[in-house]
């Protein structure tokens, strides 16, 4: 089951890579069949290696000789069946093929066995050139050195050591040659898909990462508009219910329906961008949140909060982003989870290389959540804009929230790995 579920994986893999088909009928029969390829060469070889094997040099001592003539074809047979382990072990194909070159050190034929040529060849294509030439230098060397010591011992004439010899260097060089070349331009390719393949699993790893990034955005936006715009409706609503003024209780709900259909006009927008599959998702709304507004509609559902803001800067418009959301979510703490508080104050403080936002208010009682959404969108928000975030109480009753924002690229890196809570709360208690 691995072993097809492998297979699928790597067929899928090549048709989305879109890899030509390999050029020539033959050439395809040969990488689709390697077992038939390689049984069909061995029994070739062996074909054309029998008959210098069999015409010895009739000077050799009888004994000597019949021996030859019994063992040669057994030795070729060995020896070319050895081509069936050459892509696995392309070394021992290379290694019997120079050992078999001794042989026809006694043979009066002039040629030597393909078999060295298929080897040089299948060493260089399937382990490495560096290989392929020091066996070539290393195995003529050898067959040289017990050449000579055959003529010289008389063993041999010295017609046929050099025959054997000489078509060693020519087979040798020829299969090494042509190895090194295919070897070459085979490990090459190899890399390249092997690149494309690594370049296919990225480019699916960087598309899930941005599908999930993109995923906590939208968290955060429906986080934001939800949840502040019901906290204003549900104080208008119960002030409307609760003052007996007609006219107040009609301009509270009133209110409490603009701020409705506000969220959502944000909430359509949003669910248009996700329904259109042409339209790219951006990072973050064209128009910021204004924290004048955010105050405003505080104020007007009956909460205490004031707004101070110094100096003047044009933000960019992630940070102006950041800004906006951050006033928002502090605000709609401190009315959620500190209804009796006398006093929430906004403060924004532009300065030369960064923002800061102070949100403080008091009336805050029990115990510190661990549970929510809020905050933690907020330490993400502030960390996308490469700026710090920090939250918890002051004092007996009293809450801040304090988020600073950088400006400059200097302040941005020295910013960007922060986020920072401390005593690291998640909502107010």
């Amino acid at each position: 089951m691995s072993r097809t579920r492998s297979r699928s994986d790597s067929i899928r893999e090549d048709e989305e890579l879109r890899l030509p088909r390999p050029p020539g009928v033959l050439r395809r029969f040969w990488a689709r069949h390697p077992v038939v390829a390689d049984v069909m060469l061995t029994i070739l070889c062996i074909l054309l290696s029998l008959t210098p094997a069999a015409r010895l040099d009739p000077s050799l001592p009888e004994p000597f000789a019949f021996l030859l003539s019994v063992l040669g074809p057994t030795a070729v047979v060995l020896a070319c069946a050895t081509l069936l382990w050459r892509r696995r072990v392309p070394l021992l194909p290379a290694v019997t093929a120079y050992a078999l070159e001794m042989l026809f050190l006694f043979s009066v034929f002039p040629g030597g066995s393909p078999l060295l040529l298929v080897a040089a060849y299948s060493l260089a294509v399937y382990s490495s050139s560096r290989l392929a030439w020091i066996t070539y230098a290393g195995g003529l060397t050898v067959l040289f050195a017990v050449g000579a010591l055959l003529w010289g011992t008389g063993a041999i004439t010295l017609q046929s050591g050099s025959n054997a010899v000489l078509a060693a260097v020519v087979l040798g060089l020829i299969g090494t040659l042509i190895g090194v070349n295919v070897g070459n331009r085979k490990r090459y390719l190899d890399a390249v898909i092997a690149r494309s393949r690594q370049l296919l699993v990225e480019r699916d790893q960087q598309a899930q990462l941005a599908a999930a990034a993109e995923r906590a955005r939208i968290a955060r936006e429906m986080h934001d508009i939800v949840s502040h715009s019901l906290t204003v409706i549900v104080a208008l609503s119960e002030g409307a219910a609760a003052t007996p003024d007609r006219d107040q209780a009609r301009a509270a709900a009133s209110t409490a329906a603009d701020t409705a259909r506000s969220a959502l006009t944000e909430m359509r927008l949003m669910l248009g961008v996700l329904r259109d599959d042409d339209a790219p998702l951006p990072l973050a709304p064209a128009q910021p949140v204004e924290p004048r507004d955010t105050v405003a509609a505080a104020q007007r559902a009956g909460y205490p909060v004031t707004l101070a803001v110094s100096g003047s800067a044009d933000l960019p418009p992630a940070t102006a982003h950041a800004v906006g959301r951050i006033v928002q979510e502090g605000v709609t703490n401190a009315m959620r989870h500190a209804p009796g508080a006398t006093a929430v104050r906004v403060r924004i403080d532009h300065g030369a290389d960064s923002v800061r936002i102070d949100i403080r208010n008091d009336g805050v009682s029990g115990q510190v959540g661990s549970e929510g959404f809020g905050l933690r969108g907020l330490s993400e928000r502030a960390a996308h804009a490469r700026g710090t975030l920090q939250s918890g109480p002051t004092g007996p009753g009293s809450w801040l929230l304090r988020a600073e924002l950088p400006l400059t690229a200097d302040a941005s890196a020295q910013h960007a790995a922060a986020l920072t809570l401390a005593p690291t709360p998640e909502e107010h208690p």
